[in-house]
């Protein structure tokens, strides 16, 4: 049987220190308080409209995440681990991106694969030979942490495109402010509500040459239909920059502009939060209704940012994520340190056939999946669903990895029967631009599901606050 690190009373059962003063709020709080709490929790999302979308359900896609009155937390010495790691591991992320579209020293130096980048469907020709400003190519770095003991951390992935799930960090922190103002009192914890502020300065910070005075930022979203159109809007609104369309934007001469009611005003900076494919259908999908016409003339030549730049995507791909521990050696000199798990990738032939050989036991997941998506959980599928998969990687190798199924830490929840634990993972926002900013928490995402080890809201997982303890 395996056992769990449960993050407030460790193996062993005693008491965590970072968990010490949650122990009589847990114990004071009658069920009928705690039922209260949870539907004015519930109440407070639906108000302010936060959903998701589970796509490919019939009828109204939107629901409400669900949340757990139950905060994570660490310790102060535990979080600067965490930020240390993570900062290194952004550093190293931008490096190869800004070497694999310029002169490939990675790939030269025979430590990473030339098939792994050049033919990667995320690899944009497009803005081969191009440094964007600073030398930053993802801006909003998004790691996925796993926990496995008291000092184990392992990045389960990265996401340097457009990671999603701030808006829940900020809001599920407001929520409990406004739900158990007494906790913060007793508690000395660190604020998440500067992230807005930091994300502002950050994407300033990377305006392009051209750019002349304060830059002009804002907010390029797919439109209300999206999942993510609640966080679009609401960083828009707490950043006070525009939110747009691409309808909203045109391209003359060596700028972008923005239609508002004043006439046209020059773009300097755009947080896109739509795929590469639907930037601009000059340049990309011709059958674009999202884009900018152009955009990536001007782009190329200095007169707008985009951010997460174009491109930023091949270093979210699964096979070349089992690289950045060599990454980091590579560009920064240093040993990782936050270690990969340790990763099988079907397109080698010896990792291939151990992974068909093991397939019950291991998790299997689609080199460019997402969302819980187009994965195997061996030890929680059925024969037919394992044989299923073997039929799957054996058609295409390459389009798999593998990994070993975690004993990944629990955290208390708030369940039907009282409090039991359940399965975690943390996805902090690290910022990088002119500096590198880690506000202190992230995204706990939580596995409501009895022994469930998928977290995602897709899958029927749910979110919790995230704390970390002020020194």
């Amino acid at each position: 049987m395996t056992t769990y690190f449960n993050e407030m009373t460790g193996t062993g059962g005693d008491l965590r220190l970072p968990y010490a003063r949650l122990q009589d709020w847990v114990q004071s709080m009658p069920v009928e308080l705690r039922t209260l709490k949870q539907a004015e929790a519930e109440a407070l999302f639906r108000r302010i409209g936060i959903t998701f979308a589970v796509y490919g359900e019939g009828g109204d896609p939107d629901r409400l995440i669900p949340f757990d009155m139950f905060p994570r937390v660490f310790a102060a010495a535990e979080w600067a681990r965490l930020e240390k790691g993570i900062k290194q591991r952004a550093r190293a992320l931008n490096a190869f991106l800004v070497d694999v579209y310029g002169r490939g020293e990675i790939i030269r130096a025979g430590r990473i694969p030339a098939r792994l980048i050049h033919e990667n469907e995320a690899y944009e020709k497009e803005v081969a030979g191009f440094v964007p400003p600073k030398g930053v190519y993802s801006h909003i770095v998004g790691i996925d942490i796993v926990r496995t003991g008291p000092e184990e951390f392992f990045v389960l992935e990265d996401n340097c495109r457009t990671p999603s799930g701030v808006s829940y960090m900020l809001e599920n922190r407001e929520i409990m402010m406004r739900m158990f103002p007494a906790l913060f009192r007793e508690n000395r914890i660190e604020p998440v509500d500067n992230y807005s502020e930091a994300l502002r300065r950050t994407l300033a910070s990377v305006a392009p040459a051209k750019c002349r005075g304060e830059p002009n930022i804002v907010i390029l979203t797919p439109g209300h239909f999206n999942s993510a159109y609640y966080e679009h809007s609401l960083l828009a609104d707490l950043m006070g920059v525009d939110l747009v369309e691409g309808q909203d934007l045109f391209v003359e001469g060596e700028f972008v502009y923005a239609r508002t009611t004043e006439g046209p005003k020059r773009v300097d900076v755009i947080y896109r939060r739509i795929d590469d494919d639907y930037l601009d259908p000059l340049c990309f999908r011709p059958d674009s209704m999202v884009g900018v016409p152009g955009l990536m003339d001007v782009y190329r030549s200095g007169g707008v940012s985009i951010c997460s730049a174009p491109g930023a995507g091949v270093a979210d791909d699964k096979a070349v994520y089992t690289y950045v521990p060599e990454m980091v050696r590579f560009y920064l000199g240093e040993e990782p340190i936050l270690n990969n798990v340790p990763t099988w990738q079907c397109g080698k032939p010896d990792d291939c056939g151990y992974v068909l050989a093991n397939l019950a036991d291991l998790v299997v997941k689609e080199v460019h999946g997402s969302g819980g998506y187009g994965m195997l959980v061996g030890p929680k599928a059925s024969a037919a669903e394992v044989e299923a998969f073997r039929l799957k990687i054996a058609a295409d190798p390459d389009n798999y990895i593998a990994q070993p199924t975690l004993a990944l830490s629990t955290v208390p929840t708030f369940v039907e029967e009282g409090v039991a634990p359940r399965h975690v993972d943390l996805r902090p926002y690290c910022l990088v631009g002119e500096r590198i900013e880690l506000v202190p928490g992230g995204l706990t995402r939580v596995a409501l599901k009895e022994g469930s080890l998928v977290v995602n809201s897709s899958q029927g997982g749910g979110v919790k606050d995230t704390w970390v303890l002020a020194e």
